[in-house]
């Protein structure tokens, strides 16, 4: 195996293979296989809008575990086409999976809501209230 750099051919040794690999296998998923988001903070919470065109409700799963909320969502599909005799001209399957997840640091998770409209997930997500620290006066004694 040969690196691609300016500079030429190089020896691979093990570490070299296995850091290939790990960015090979754990690179980012394409443009198109990733859930578009956007966040926008509102104050006293953040709105997540997630693009999942094409999905029934029943196809999104949101799941909320301690502070990681993962988003996902399957799609299938099968189209099939056939002449008089029952024999196929056209048959074609696709499936797509996609996942998700966001931390809820700071989020009340309790609390968060989910709508879907028109292949828009949108959740809200209200933040934890900060709770004043508290307080107390000692009382001062006196000893003689």
């Amino acid at each position: 195996m040969y690196a691609m750099t300016p500079f030429g051919k190089r020896d691979y040794d093990l570490f070299d293979m296995f850091d290939d690999f790990d960015r090979s296998f754990f690179a980012p998923a394409p443009e198109h296989m990733r859930i578009r988001t956007d966040i926008r903070d509102e104050g006293d919470k953040l709105v997540l809008e997630a693009e999942l065109p094409g999905f029934a409700k029943e196809d999104i799963k949101v799941d909320i575990t301690d502070e990681l909320l993962t988003l996902s969502a399957e799609h299938k599909t099968e189209t099939e086409d056939k002449d008089k005799n029952g024999k196929y001209i056209r048959r074609e399957r696709s499936y797509g999976s996609y996942k998700r997840s966001f931390d809820l640091s700071g989020i009340n998770a309790d609390a968060v809501t989910a709508d879907y409209k028109s292949g828009i997930l949108t959740l809200t997500l209200p933040k934890k209230q900060l709770e004043a620290p508290k307080s107390r006066r000692l009382e001062i004694t006196q000893t003689d």
